[in-house]
């Protein structure tokens, strides 16, 4: 049944995007690879250049009958743009790159879909300005799009949420090919400056890892670029008092962004970032960064005698980034800041705050181990109020594990972060020896991997790690735990409101009623 459709739309979608955009040999496993696994090969990938394009694209997939999934900067994890069945297309947005209008007077810029974190950063800040979230760690590769639709939090979250609050509107294409327009900029007659009119839709396409429909344009708010900024870091000995400090410094609300890691990523990830980011990049982003010369030389003397040493004892590390417009202002809310996490822990050398704050987005290394290991993160957000009780359980469950994972080198790091007062974001990193995969090989580049080590084949490890990963994700699901980028992993559906549940499957009907946007996506 296929054979006769197959060569017909390839044909279709080569007249619409050309034929250099329509890929149909063996460099379609990249685009149908994350950083995780694979699961089925698509007719074709297509790279759409205009919006146009994209809608005219899905008109014909839509016609073909062909599944279609959007696929961002590709660094997620969870399955999100993965092929379930071998009759879709994946729709990649990396040629949808225009910066398409900055409005400082009316506070905001639209974006097409592709277009990077890094980049948008870059554009604004010679204008003095930014959005209030500005990416996650990926920006280099993470796109805009797919920040909105699998939800993203890092750079801006501790005074701004996650990548969800800074919208203010969406173009979005149904599976029709038709495009639905939400917020203010909806009216004919009106700019996309406002969100809120009436029920709010444009929170219903941030989320959906595109099974509603495909991004194409996202507008977002616009902030000044804040002048000054500066950096706070502590040591706790035990993971108790990191989070209670993290969830006082939550509610006092005091910092721009934070994050807090174990002493195995500490040791492992961010050591080697620090490495390979290069002294002279980091002195001038701090240079840059600095409220005056005398100040940036105090803090690359700090970072140079005591950062790394301050990462090599055991325990957790807190990492706090505080901006504001006068140089006082950010010194008051860092020594707040310094004060209230002293009562839990050791300020240390603010090196790396001072590193994320010069360069926020860090090259794509981290998509393996600090030895070359594979990696899979997974992570939930709890309630304040659970975390210790799944902290405590979470680690009885991994040294249940203890000696398979030693046999088959399988090891983990952990990572955290407050969504607001009263979400606290508890983040796993297995690592285990195993032989790298196209994705990675080609991600990284040549120049990169041939300084790595080549692990053969564990497929014992590999079990190990989904066995974990899958009990890991249970553990979650019994704590009440809010997953972002849900995928096809996370269980969103399971024991939920039934009314609830219903709402969500008569959307997906309404907005795609042949099922062809990212089937099974969010458990659709």
């Amino acid at each position: 049944m296929n054979k006769p459709i197959v060569p017909d739309i390839i044909a279709q979608l080569s007249a619409v995007v050309g034929a250099s955009h329509v890929l149909t040999g063996e460099d379609r496993a990249f685009y149908a690879h994350d950083v995780f696994r694979h699961r089925e090969l698509p007719v074709a990938v297509v790279r759409p250049g205009s919006v146009a394009e994209l809608q005219a694209v899905v008109k014909a997939a839509a016609a073909a009958g062909l599944a279609m999934l959007a696929r961002g900067g590709g660094a997620s994890y969870s399955d999100g743009y993965l092929p379930v069945t071998p009759h879709a297309l994946i729709i990649d947005c990396g040629r949808l790159d225009r910066i398409v209008e900055i409005n400082p007077t009316d506070g905001f810029v639209t974006v097409e879909a592709g277009v990077t974190w890094a980049a948008l950063t870059e554009a604004l800040a010679v204008r003095g300005l930014r959005t209030p979230f500005f990416g996650p760690f990926s920006g280099l590769v993470a796109t805009v799009g797919g920040s909105v639709s699998q939800h993203s939090i890092s750079h801006g979250s501790g005074a701004y949420g996650i990548s969800a609050d800074s919208v203010i509107a969406l173009d979005v294409v149904l599976a029709s090919g038709d495009v639905i327009r939400t917020g203010q900029g909806g009216s004919p007659a009106g700019h996309p400056f406002y969100r809120y009119y009436g029920p709010d839709l444009t929170g219903l396409f941030t989320g959906d890892c595109g099974a509603f429909g495909i991004k194409a344009r996202i507008t977002l708010k616009l902030i000044r670029r804040p002048a000054v900024a500066d950096g706070v870091s502590f040591s706790f000995d035990r993971f108790e008092a990191l989070h209670a400090a993290m969830a006082e410094l939550a509610a006092a609300q005091l910092d721009d962004e934070h994050f807090a890691l174990d002493s195995s990523l500490s040791q492992g990830q961010i050591a080697r970032n620090m490495t390979l980011r290069g002294g002279l990049e980091i002195a001038l982003g701090v240079l840059r960064n600095a409220a005056n010369p005398l100040a940036a030389v105090r803090s690359l003397l700090a970072m140079g005698l005591h950062g790394a040493a301050s990462l090599q004892q055991p325990g957790y590390f807190g990492h706090y980034i505080v901006t504001g417009e006068q140089a006082r202002t950010v010194a008051d809310k860092v020594a707040l800041l310094r004060r209230l996490g002293a009562r839990h822990g050791m300020p240390i050398a603010n090196s790396v705050a001072k590193i994320v704050q010069a360069m926020p987005f860090a090259p794509l290394v981290n998509i393996l181990g600090p030895a070359g290991e594979r990696w899979v993160p997974l992570h939930g957000l709890l309630p304040q109020s659970q975390v210790l009780a799944f902290h405590r359980e979470a680690l009885s469950l991994l040294e249940t594990h203890r000696p398979a994972m030693q046999a088959h080198g399988v090891h983990h790091g952990t990572m955290f972060t407050c969504a607001g007062p009263g979400a606290f974001l508890y983040e796993f990193a297995l690592y285990w020896q195993d032989e790298r995969t196209l994705f990675h090989d080609t991600l990284l580049g040549p120049h990169h991997v041939a300084g790595l080590t080549d692990y053969p084949a564990n497929p014992e490890g590999k079990r190990l790690v989904e066995m974990l990963h899958r009990d890991l994700i249970a553990l979650f699901h019994r704590y009440g735990a809010v997953h972002f980028q849900v995928g096809k992993i996370y269980p969103l559906l399971k024991d939920r409101d039934p009314a609830a549940v219903g709402l969500l499957r008569a959307l997906k009907q309404a907005l795609d009623p042949q099922g062809l946007m990212n089937p099974t996506v969010l458990g659709l």
